[in-house]
């Protein structure tokens, strides 16, 4: 008995263990944008900072500054890795970390925008 209450311990130990692990990565929902489709930083991306009230918090004294006229240069380079959505602070902080639950339309908008150069178009 006491060796079937053993085995019993130690397996129950060793799902439990194992059973805990999660990939901290989020995987953010394929979202299929139109054929053609441009990210023009000052209509889409600034339209999704001011959606997310992001100047509330981000303004002179948080770093990066998203009030009007400032976004694109506190965004660029340093949070902002033009071509590389994946590299970029901006992109992998909203995406993986989900800051203010960016929904998966904005996300896509602001990933195409990087990878298109990050212009202050």
């Amino acid at each position: 008995m006491k060796k079937l209450l053993k085995i019993v311990l130690v397996s129950s130990l060793s799902l439990l263990c194992f059973s805990c692990y999660y990939d901290e990565e989020v995987i953010v929902p394929d979202v299929i944008l139109p054929p053609g489709t441009e990210a023009k930083f000052a209509t889409d991306i600034v339209d999704i900072f001011e959606s997310y009230n992001c100047a509330d918090c981000h303004n002179a004294s948080r770093d990066p500054d998203l009030r009007a006229g400032n976004e694109y240069d506190s965004l660029v380079p340093d949070y902002v890795t033009p071509g590389n959505a994946d590299a970029s602070e901006l992109y992998t902080f909203l995406a993986v970390d989900g800051h203010r639950d960016v929904d998966a339309n904005s996300l896509a908008l602001i990933e195409l925008w990087i990878n298109e150069g990050a212009l202050d178009n």
